[in-house]
């Protein structure tokens, strides 16, 4: 099917025996037809839903436009990028008394039993999959073919045998955020109110699994208008099947729909915030639900004090530092704040000791020390007194790592047990020596939930300096301003909304996995070719959230992880206009594109 595509897996006492041996294998392929080179005018793109609809379509768009005062139609582009977590894929296989036993990285124990079983055909009671430490997943850390080989093996040799994926089978083997092709068109009256809104958005997909990057979905949420379109349409290609990675859709459609706002505000003549403000709905612009909290006014407000926005002259190329061109740019951020069943327990011992068990995955995101703090407060206990177990399919069903919804979904979960536990204590009964388990499962209360948009929100600000003779971009600083519900852990919370900021610095700049039009093939597939953001590439970040409650939500807890790269890119580029007066629509913005823009075109 593609490039990079596993055809044989070699077993050894050794790795360096493996490798060896895998060379010694010649492996012949016959050539057929096919097609890896993506463009957003591709004849076979198609409408693709996803987990959502493909298209949706509110009022007469050409009426609309047609009407307005001011009207922005422009195509923005962002290339492929990878997770690259620090850590590699591994898993390790074995058998024990007739049940499969997988000791694996991934982003969700009881997600991998299933699929497992489904592949080779078990009683998902047969297989026990441990996940207690991952490193870095972004997304990635699914279901892959390194589980997949590493069963297979240990079934025929009926030993333990561990597969682990190089840095170069990564960039084919464990998912990618598709390229993607946005045109976005908006028209307002001259007062700068939204008439008009489409985004329409082409992605890549692979011939052997239909995965759509949704990033058409972000303008569902963020801005109405009398005439509102979007739609999510995918390019079938002989290339490896791309996967969700950190806030898939919402990281580059909000670049797109929040660098055409800024078009907008400049062709009305109004601050960005201020054309932000005037087009806040009051329910959702799509689906017409309420807004379960929307605090997206008050983190602009909050983050425009603290940033000097007040201060900012809004004429592009104005502010200098010597050979450096300043400016300073903003977008708005959001993330869905979902939550799936999960069940959890919590064991009271003789001791005065607790012990919570649940199947949750912690990624980087500090997920056992939020969970012990949310347990403890379940319990009304402090947190030296509870141990949280995590990673272990046997602990049964719960949500994995991913979407923004884990630490929320797990927290309803263990809240719930909890609570039920510290009602019994209060009876006064003894604690025998096994102790006393309550279970607890989420599905009836989450299925009823009322219908209501749930999401984060955010202000992203950035301010950068470009020297347009050499093509330097510099970040100098970023502050970013969330409404993330109830905060459980302050410094885990700021780490994770810090990381995500980094990655829209990392995305604006330097991400870009280019591919070989003839083979479809990665060049550069490591991280000497495939450039992210270092330390050196990371200025000042300040991140920090606001109150933002819901008397309505039995927990309070918003996802954050992922949030924090929402909107980061737009703003950057968006300062980068201010600094230079040029506006840049394609990602990253690499010198050659800086140069280019600066000497050749008003746009790159």
């Amino acid at each position: 099917p593609h490039l990079g595509w596993p055809v044989a897996l070699v077993v050894a006492e050794t790795p360096e025996q493996a490798r060896e041996a895998a060379e010694t294998l010649v492996v012949h392929y016959e050539q057929e037809a096919h097609d890896a080179h993506f463009n957003g005018e591709h004849p076979n793109a198609h409408p693709a839903d996803g987990h959502m609809p493909a298209i949706t379509e509110k009022g007469d768009l050409d009426a609309e436009l047609a009407a307005s005062a001011v009207v922005v139609d422009a195509e923005y582009t962002t290339p492929e990028e990878h997770h690259n977590p620090l850590e590699p894929h591994a898993a390790t296989a074995h058998w024990d008394a007739g049940r499969l036993e997988v000791i694996d990285s991934n982003q969700g124990a009881t997600w991998v039993v299933g699929e497992l079983a489904n592949l080779f055909s078990l009683d998902p009671a047969s297989v026990r999959v441990r996940s207690e430490h991952v490193g870095g997943g972004f997304g990635s850390k699914g279901v892959r073919a390194h589980q997949v080989a590493a069963v297979m093996a240990a079934t025929v040799l009926q030993r333990p045998v561990r597969v682990a994926l190089t840095r170069r089978q990564m960039f084919s083997l464990a998912g990618y955020r598709s390229p993607t092709s946005q045109r976005v068109r908006l028209g307002a009256d001259a007062a700068g109110r939204l008439r008009a809104l489409e985004h329409r958005s082409v992605s890549v997909t692979s011939t052997v699994y239909e995965f759509v990057e949704p990033s058409a979905g972000v303008a569902r949420v963020m801005y109405d208008a009398d005439a509102h379109h979007t739609a999510n349409r995918v390019v079938p290609l002989d290339v490896p099947s791309p996967t969700f990675m950190r806030a898939p859709g919402e990281a580059p459609g909000s670049f797109a729909l929040e660098a055409a706002l800024d078009e907008l505000a400049e062709q009305c003549s109004l601050d960005p915030i201020e054309l932000r403000l005037r087009n806040e709905p009051g329910k959702g612009p799509v689906s017409g639900l309420p807004f379960a909290g929307r605090n997206l006014t008050a983190c602009f407000r909050e983050g425009a004090r603290r940033f000097g926005w007040a201060d900012r002259d809004p004429r592009p190329g104005i502010r200098k530092d010597g050979r450096w061109l300043l400016g300073t740019g903003t977008a708005a951020a959001s993330f869905p704040s979902g939550a799936a069943p999960s069940t959890a327990s919590a064991t009271a011992h003789p001791d005065g000791t607790f012990t919570v068990r649940i199947s949750a995955a912690d990624i980087g995101t500090g997920a056992r020390t939020a969970l012990t703090l949310v347990a403890a407060d379940a319990l009304q206990v402090p947190p030296e007194r509870v141990q949280v177990r995590i990673g272990d399919s046997d602990f049964g069903p719960a949500m994995i790592a991913g979407g923004s919804m884990g630490t929320r979904s797990w927290s309803w979960a263990i809240t719930t047990a909890a609570g039920e536990l510290r009602e019994r204590l209060a009876l006064g009964a003894d604690i025998p020596p096994e102790g006393i388990t309550v279970r607890s499962d989420t599905t009836a209360a989450i299925g009823a939930l009322a219908p209501a948009e749930r999401h984060s929100f955010g202000a992203q600000f950035a301010e950068v300096a470009v020297d347009v003779s050499t093509g330097e971009v510099r970040v100098r600083r970023m502050l970013g301003i969330f409404a993330a519900g109830r905060i459980v852990n302050p410094l885990t919370a700021r780490n994770q909304l810090r990381g995500g900021m980094i990655w829209g610095i990392s995305m604006a700049l330097h991400e870009e996995a280019l591919r070989d039009r003839a083979s479809g093939g990665h060049v550069g597939a490591d991280l000497a070719g495939y450039h992210v953001a270092t330390h050196a590439d990371v200025p000042h970040i300040e991140a920090d959230w606001i109150d933002d409650t819901d008397p309505n939500d039995p927990v309070g807890i918003k996802g954050i992880g992922e949030i924090g790269i929402v909107g980061a890119a737009a703003a950057i580029a968006n300062a980068i206009w201010h600094a230079t007066g040029a506006r840049h629509r394609h990602l990253p913005i690499r010198p050659d594109r800086v140069l280019s823009a600066a000497t050749e075109a008003p746009d790159a």
